[in-house]
């Protein structure tokens, strides 16, 4: 039999021999045979199978269909590159396995929850006195702020949603821009609300919110305790990175008595960098927000965080208790299942925790910067060339390129994607199709950007 460290070390090797290789080998995969990669996983065993036997035949089936997303080209998604130290406080906290239920079940990573996460207010520039809660991602923390403004302003109308439900309540108002990421409205739907409660608001042409149009639709309807309301905003929109302006728009909110959401799922980062900082003037005005770890922090998956400026309203949202439940409060520490939807749930906060202190603020802020320097250089390598155009200001991470006709858009993508040196996705913006570039990983260099240029460019006139 294996013994478990020799099995850990063969599993440890293998992750980064992959980690090493994502650097040259194809981003894709290139013609995945999926019935082939499915015999080779196999039918359910009658009887055990030996671990290292287990291991080993799940690495070299699994492996040539894998993505690398860790690799320095991959810019699909905002995905980020994973850290190294973050990646191997990922494996303790696998190898480890606590329930990060409440001090009593790991009185360890409640601690490096509490820690961390006031290590990210402070980042983000946030309230010293938000609380906060590590979830799956933006969906999961974009849930969990709107759950907690559901609270709230229900909660000013004299209802409780959580005792009541929904049936008989005030209606509830949701203001927000037509650029919204499509995860609001999923997280309405997942709290009873619908989609059909939002009123859109027009945005610019870069896809921030029209401030004007949002005080004019929140004059329109009622306000005031009696309608609850909520407005979403968002810091750094998912196409083009731009920012509404969170100050102007907060403050008009609030003369409204509505609770202000901020989804900020990559873009509040650029708090975390003084170059970049005054993208968020007025962000810590906001009653809630929603960031992401595995994006611009580079913590694997899965990894996000919810704020809340009213920790009441939060904790009254998510949390519960059950008489065989002990912990709650113990020597002062928060219980980390208070802020969020989970019971059952692994110790996000040590990669988060790894990945802060592996950078610190410095490091936050530098690949932050690297990265918007990155994307301005991809912008400056195709703007303008053979036809080609940059249809976004390039004020964060994201650069939009178009192609001429949306056939032949599409048609460069693929043959960029296929080509194996670099991935990025498509998108619809504004009625045309667009190549979305993402930069976000701390792998990714100039030279990386200028061999994804060479490929773009070789797509483009036909030769990918």
């Amino acid at each position: 039999m294996t013994s478990l460290h020799d099995l850990l070390a063969d599993a440890a090797r293998r992750a980064a021999d992959h980690r090493a290789g994502a650097a040259e080998r194809p981003v894709a995969p290139a013609d995945v045979d999926l019935d082939a990669l499915r015999a080779r996983l196999g039918a359910l065993p009658d009887g055990p199978v030996p671990a290292d036997v287990v291991v080993r035949e799940l690495a070299e089936a699994v492996e040539p269909a894998l993505v690398a997303t860790t690799g320095p080209r991959y810019f699909g998604f905002v995905v980020g590159g994973a850290l190294d130290a973050a990646t191997a406080a990922d494996v303790l906290a696998v190898g480890w396995d606590q329930p990060a239920f409440n001090p009593v079940t790991s009185p360890g990573a409640a601690m490096v929850e509490d820690v961390a996460g006031g290590w990210l207010t402070d980042l983000l520039g946030l309230p010293s006195g938000a609380s906060f809660g590590f979830v799956t991602g933006g969906q999961a923390a974009n849930t969990v702020a709107l759950a907690a403004a559901r609270h709230h302003v229900l909660e000013s109308a004299g209802w409780d949603v959580e005792q009541r439900g929904l049936v008989g309540a005030p209606p509830v108002r949701v203001v927000a821009s037509v650029e919204r990421h499509a995860t609001i409205d999923r997280s309405l739907r997942l709290l009873g609300l619908g989609t059909a409660v939002i009123e859109p608001v027009d945005a610019d042409g870069q896809g921030a919110v029209d401030v004007d149009a949002l005080g004019q639709a929140l004059a329109a309807g009622p306000t005031g305790p009696g309608a609850p309301t909520i407005v979403c905003l968002q810091a750094g929109n998912v196409n083009s990175g731009a920012f509404d302006d969170l100050e102007r728009a907060t403050a008009v909110a609030h003369e409204h008595g509505a609770w202000v959401h901020v989804d900020g799922a990559f873009g509040l980062w650029a708090a975390a960098s003084p170059a970049t900082r005054h993208l968020t003037a007025g962000i810590a005005t906001a009653d809630s927000w929603a960031a992401d770890g595995h994006k611009w922090l580079n913590v694997p998956y899965d990894s996000g965080y919810a704020f809340c400026a009213h920790p009441d309203a939060h904790a009254a949202a998510m949390s519960f208790t059950a008489a065989y439940l002990t912990g709650h409060g113990e020597a002062g520490l928060r219980a980390p299942s208070d802020f969020v939807p989970e019971s059952s749930r692994r110790a996000r906060g040590f990669a988060t925790y790894a990945a802060l202190r592996e950078l610190g603020r410095t490091g936050v802020a530098e690949l932050v910067d690297r990265s918007c320097s990155l994307a301005r250089r991809f912008a400056t390598g195709l703007d303008g060339v053979d036809g080609i155009e940059v249809a976004n200001d390039v004020v964060l991470n994201q650069v939009l390129v178009g192609f001429g006709a949306d056939d032949h858009t599409d048609d460069v993508v693929t043959r960029t994607q296929r080509s194996g040196t670099c991935w990025m996705g498509a998108t619809t913006w504004h009625g045309r199709r667009l190549m979305r570039i993402s930069v976000s990983s701390w792998r990714t260099t100039a030279d990386d950007v200028d061999r994804s240029l060479d490929a773009i460019l070789a797509a483009h006139r036909g030769r990918g």
